[in-house]
Order: structure tokens, then sequence, then C-alpha cells
């Protein structure tokens, strides 16, 4: 691989302008494409395989027009202190609301609170149900702006008003933080070459690679059904990891030039042994990203595979885009250690005339490296009792999906959930419906009595509406208001008893009873990610752990690896735990609303930082068995491995959790948990797993690191990411650029 690779950078060097006119084609056609393709419509939220889903097939079919995923929106309307909604004031104010909401042409129904018994007890908070033809997302601007001049007049008459539902609903926003994370990054990357044009190539290549990305997502978001989080996504990852290769890529072209290789020759080779590092940890990723389609929740792997291919993307760039805008820099891109007009401007630093008096003076990655293989067991064992109290918070952890009631407390839909809590009880956010099959009873409408007689009798129920039955007469739905509120876990186990009444009436009767509703679908989702986790984490972990036996040669390397993994991801989640289920500086994190750590967090994490944290893996250790192959005792090839690889991975680190804290300042709760999590993700696995306790583990292990059973090592394809093959090379490499170029 790293000859082919060498070929390819040369040939990308030397023919850059076609190398930068495809890829400027493609940004092209991927932008012309986004703004050219039709606004993405509904996003289906199916879950396969769950007894929430299989109820709302059901409903589809026994209740044809209902418009069972139609948007829904509750206006909630408080009168003013001293009064009640019932005073012939109030009441005209909320009569005329809900006669102007009636007359939108999306608009199902409006429910009257006045004859749907929707008035609190103490008559101060009353509630009008609209519900609507279309989804929340293909709802037109002028729907959403009717519903709200609707309650704005109601609030002229003197009411306090709030929207809740879903009718609302808007595309999330990742806010200015986004823009500091990139200018870190910027920064980051300005310090580690001293050059502009060396910091730029990197970030110029990663945004072109996440604008082709992001764009192709854009336009076939109608097509595909992919909802706005999926481009977040893509993109959050796609700046992280473009970024990284890139750097990875120039820090070995500019130790290339170092070494007195021409630029060309330079360029080749940096393609050939950083970019073979690339190519597999590339891999990694965009494995753990697909593999979230055995969870078997169209959405997650709709998301993993439009990452993934963001991912792929980066990769492909950073091996012809990077290379080839090296051409173009020339020589304003300095050898490794040379000041460049930035930083040094041209003078000899006080280092140069030390390092010509003295000899060279070792770097940073150098000296810690020389430290840890002095004291490899006590750096070990602090790393692991570091990681470990990190992780403690994460055995309270606590999983659902996010309501209304996780908003901030400004938005009227948080506003609103509040208010039904106040008049109407915690529960009553969360109503659960249950749905009743008697096609196969002979007396449908005894069993529908039976069902919601049996379902008044549980605990933590406070009210049930009577059986609502078809046209048919053979299936009824029946809503269930819960004494708590939807995420806790008195609704959870509410939910189960409902299914287990179910289940002994189905045995006497015939007839199916199902619960469904947001509230039984999240507690399905939860259910069945925690179901996947071990079956998706046995199948990335095992495919990435036989791909570095082939990267790596070894046994031990890839074994250290996904321990190192496990424990920085377990950190994670505790951390993750502490801030959004404890509150712990949830102020500085813009957490307002502290709750359930969302469902999919710990298997995303899992997928997700699972291949970023192979990422360092990959580029550090096979510096180590370059080193190692080239002939270094085992711990002289760790220091040499941090010699090179240190200061790019630190960078690298630096800069993937800047991009990921920038999406901190998003709408989307979401979002941001996902961003503060992968942050804290990357800065335990790069600082902790891979630059402590890696060079620790290898120094304890010596030789044995690098063992490889003798039939495993003929069995294995020799991929060599080392690049030793490159040794057999001549700096013109012309001939084999011609091989290229007629192979391609």
């Amino acid at each position: 691989m790293a000859t082919f690779l060498y070929k390819l950078g040369r040939l990308a060097f030397r023919r850059r302008h076609f190398v930068a006119l495809i890829w400027v084609a493609l940004l092209t056609l991927a932008g012309v494409g986004a703004a050219s393709a039709p606004p993405a419509g509904t996003t289906s939220f199916s879950i396969p395989g769950t007894e929430a889903q299989k109820a709302f097939d059901l409903l589809e079919e026994r209740f044809p027009g209902a418009a069972a995923d139609g948007a829904t929106a509750r206006v909630v309307f408080k009168a003013p202190a001293g009064e009640k909604m019932t005073d012939p004031d109030n009441k005209a104010a909320v009569e005329k609301t809900v006669s102007d909401l009636a007359d939108g042409s999306e608009v199902a129904s409006v429910a009257d609170p006045y004859r749907g018994n929707a008035v609190s007890q103490d008559g101060t908070i009353a509630y009008a149900s609209v519900k609507y033809d279309v989804s929340g997302m293909e709802l037109e601007e002028s729907t959403k702006d009717a519903l709200e001049d609707a309650a704005e007049q109601a609030r002229d008459a003197g009411l306090t008003v709030e929207v809740g539902g879903d009718a609302l609903q808007a595309v999330p926003h990742t806010g200015a933080t986004e823009i500091i994370g990139i200018a870190v990054a910027a920064v980051v990357l300005v310090i580690t070459f001293g050059s502009l044009v060396a910091a730029g190539l990197p970030l110029l290549t990663a945004l072109i690679g996440v604008g082709i990305g992001v764009s192709s997502i854009t336009a076939l978001a109608s097509a595909l059904e992919l909802g706005s989080t999926t481009s977040i996504l893509a993109m959050m990852i796609g700046l992280a990891v473009g970024i990284d290769y890139a750097l990875f890529i120039v820090s070995r072209y500019r130790a290339e030039l170092a070494e007195g290789r021409e630029r060309e020759e330079a360029a080749g080779r940096a393609v050939g042994t950083a970019g073979s590092a690339v190519v597999f940890a590339g891999l990694t990723v965009v494995i753990a990203l697909v593999g979230l389609a055995v969870v078997n929740i169209p959405m997650l792997t709709k998301m993993g595979i439009a990452a993934a291919g963001t991912v792929a993307i980066a990769v492909v760039i950073a091996l012809t885009m990077v290379p080839a805008l090296l051409g173009y820099a020339g020589r304003r891109v300095k050898p490794a250690g040379a000041k460049g007009k930035l930083l040094g401007r041209g003078r000899e630093s006080a280092d140069q005339a030390t390092e010509k008096s003295e000899g060279p003076k070792a770097n940073l990655g150098t000296r810690w490296a020389r430290f840890v293989v002095r004291r490899p067991l006590a750096v070990l064992l602090l790393g692991v009792v570091g990681l470990g109290a990190a992780a403690v918070p994460a055995a309270s952890l606590e999983l659902g999906l996010p309501d209304d009631g996780s908003q901030p407390t400004s938005t009227t839909q948080r506003r609103a959930y509040d208010l039904l809590s106040e008049g109407f009880g915690p529960g009553f956010n969360g109503p659960l419906m249950v749905v009743v099959d008697a096609k196969g009873s002979d007396a449908p409408q005894q069993v529908f009595t039976d069902v919601s007689d049996e379902i008044k009798g549980l605990k933590d129920v406070v009210a049930v509406t009577p059986p609502q039955p078809n046209k048919g007469g053979d299936t009824a739905t029946i809503t269930v208001i819960p004494d708590s509120k939807p995420s806790s876990v008195a609704t959870e186990n509410l939910v189960h008893a409902i299914r287990d009444a179910g289940a002994g009436i189905e045995a006497d009767t015939g007839a199916e009873t199902l619960v469904t509703g947001s509230t039984a679908m999240n507690i399905d989702v939860s259910q069945k990610l925690n179901d996947a986790l071990l079956p998706y984490l046995i199948l990335v972990v095992g495919l990435a752990f036989l791909l570095l036996i082939v990267v790596f040669r070894s046994i031990l390397v890839p074994l250290k690896a996904a321990l190192g993994f496990l424990l920085s991801v377990m950190a994670a989640l505790g951390a993750v735990v502490a801030v959004f289920q404890w509150g712990w500086l949830s102020g500085l994190m813009g957490v307002e609303e502290t709750g359930p750590v969302m469902s999919m967090m710990p298997i995303f994490m899992v997928g997700v930082v699972f291949g970023l944290a192979m990422d360092y893996e990959v580029f550090l250790v096979t510096r180590m068995r370059e080193a190692y192959v080239h002939g270094e005792q085992p711990s002289e090839a760790v220091v040499t491995g941090f010699k090179h690889g240190a200061r790019v991975v630190t960078a690298a680190a630096v800069i993937m959790m800047a991009v990921f804290a920038g999406f901190i300042g998003s709408s989307e709760s979401m979002v941001k948990m996902i961003g503060f999590g992968l942050a804290i993700a990357v800065f335990f696995d790069a600082f902790v797993v891979r630059m402590a306790l890696v060079p620790a583990v290898l120094a304890l292990l010596g030789k044995k690191a690098w063992w490889l059973p003798k039939w495993l090592d003929r069995a294995l394809p020799n991929v060599d990411v080392e690049g030793e093959g490159l040794r057999t090379l001549g700096d013109d490499g012309k001939d084999e650029d011609r091989e290229l170029v007629r192979t391609t």
C-alpha cells in the first residue's frame, strides 16, 4: 500500500492543476445539487420490531385518514392572577383563538377546551389541542405564523399563552461557537507549523471535503428522508477528521523535507507513510459509523452512513488534494524545524544556536516518552485510576429521549410544558395511547371495557379516557394519563405494567393490547439501543481489531488499543452524566435543564469515539513500529515515535476537541450533548490513553508487544504501513509514476 500511495502522492503533486480542478468541480456540482434540490420533507422515525411501532402501524391501517403522523400543537392558556379561564372575557378570547386556528388550510381539527374538559380543576389553566394533516417538518411557514399570531392575539387580551408540541419544530442551529472552534483549530495549526500557508492547507482541504459532503447530503435529503441532524453530524465529524488527516500528511511532508528530499519526493513519501496511516484510521471510523446499522433504527443508520461518506471524502482529499496544494505552496511550506517568516522571520533562533554548539535539543514529546519509559508502572496505574474515577458517574446513567421538558426555559414549548404540569399534573405531558385490537374477539366492546377497567386499577394512573372505537368497531384507542413525568422511571414501569396486563387479557380473549405514543416510543427506543450495544461493540471492535492486527502485525498492540478505548469511552460517559444528568458545570455548558442522558449517546459514543481513537493509535504507533522495524530497540522505538508524532497528535487532538466543543452551542440538545461527549472523549483518549497508557504498556511489554504467531504472519497480507518498501525506490520515481498514470 505504501508504494501505491507514494506513487499517488507524486502524481498528485505533479498533476496538481488536474487534481485541483477535479475537486473544485465536485464541490461546484455538489453545491449546485444542494441549491436546486427540493426542501427536505418529513423524516420518518420508525423503530422496526418494537411494540410502539406495531401499534402505530395498526392505527394507520384501522383509522385511515386520521393522520396519525400529523403535527400537533397544544395552545396553553393561563388566566391573570385572581381570575378564572371560565370568566366571560377570558372564555371569549380562547374561543376566538380556537375559531382562528380552525380556519387554517392544514388544520385537521381543533379541540375547544370548554367542550373537551380541558380546563384545570382550579380553573386557572386551559388548553386547546390542534391537529394538522402533515408532519411538523412539512408544515408551511404560513401555518406556523398563523399559530403564533393566534397565540399573540390571546396574549393581547391579557392571557398568558404558550404553545407546545411539534408544530413549531425548528431546524437546529449550531451557534457562533462552531466558528470559534474552527478559529481555535486555525491558531493551533499556525503554532504547530509556524506558517500561515502550511496552517491553511488542512483547513482549506477540510472545508472543501465538508462542503462536498454536506452539500451532497442536502441534495439527497428529500429523496432519502435525511433529517437536519444528519448534516450537522457529518459536518462535525468531517471537519475534525479532515483537518487531522491533512495535518498528519503535511507534518510528514515537512519531516521529509528536513531530511533533504526534493519536494515532489517528500510529497510522495508523506502520502506513502502518513497516508497509509490515514487510510487505516479512516477505515476504522467508517466501520464504526456504518456499523450503527446493526441497531436497526433507520434514522441512526442514515446518520452513520452519511457521516461515514464524509469521512471517506476526507481520506481521499488528504491523499490527493493535500499533495497537490503542497505543490502550489512550493517553498512557502518550510522543512520541520525551520522557522518561517511568521514566527522566525528567517533569523537564527536561540534553539538553533544551541543545537550548533551542544547538539540537537530533545523536544517535549521525546522528554515525555523517556519519562514514561523510565516509570511505566507508575504512569499506567495513575492513568487507569484517573480514568476509573472519571467513569464513576456512569454507574448512575439514566437513559431517555429529549422532550419539551428538556428545552430551555426561554422557549414557548418549555413554558407550555410547565403550565400543563402545573394545571394537570406532570404526566399530562406524556400521555400513553393504548390500542386494543379486538378483531379476533366475539365481544369487542366488552374487551374494550375490560382493558379500560384493568388500566384504571394500575398504580401511577391519574386518568383513563373512555375507549374510542374505529368505524369497524374492531379496534379502539384509550388514552392513559400517568401520574409521573414522561422521562421518569415510574412512567416506564407503568408502560410495562399495561403491557403485562394486556398479555393476560390476550390469553383470555384473543384481543391484543399495544401501548404507543411518544413516551412509549421513547421507552422502546431506549430498550432497543441498550439491547444492541453489546452486539454493536463486538462487531465494531472485532472488525477494527482484525484491521489493526494487519496494520501493526501484532496481537497485543490492537488488544491494548481496544482496552484503552473502553477506558476512555467509560470516562467520557461519566463526564456526560456529571454534566447533563447531575448538573455539574451545567451553566458553563449552557445546559438549562438536567435529565436523562439521550438514549443513543452510549452506542453513538462507542462507534464514533472508537473510530477517532484509532486515528491517534494508528498514527502514533505506526511511527513506533516503523522505528522498530528499522532496527531500534522497543524502548527506543517508543521514544522515536513520540519524537516525531507527539506534537502532531497533540495538535490534532486539540483541533478535534475545539471542533467538537464548537457544537456545544447548538440549540439542539442532542447535538450539544454529542459535541461535549466527543470533545471530552478525545481529551481522555488522546492525552491519557494514547499519550500515557500506550507508551507505558509498550515499555512494559518490550519485544512481546510486537509478537505475532508465524502462521498468522504468513497468512496476513503485507500492507506495509511503515513504508519499508519505499527504501527500494529512487528519489526520482518517474517510472513508477508513469505506471500509475497508465493504470489509473
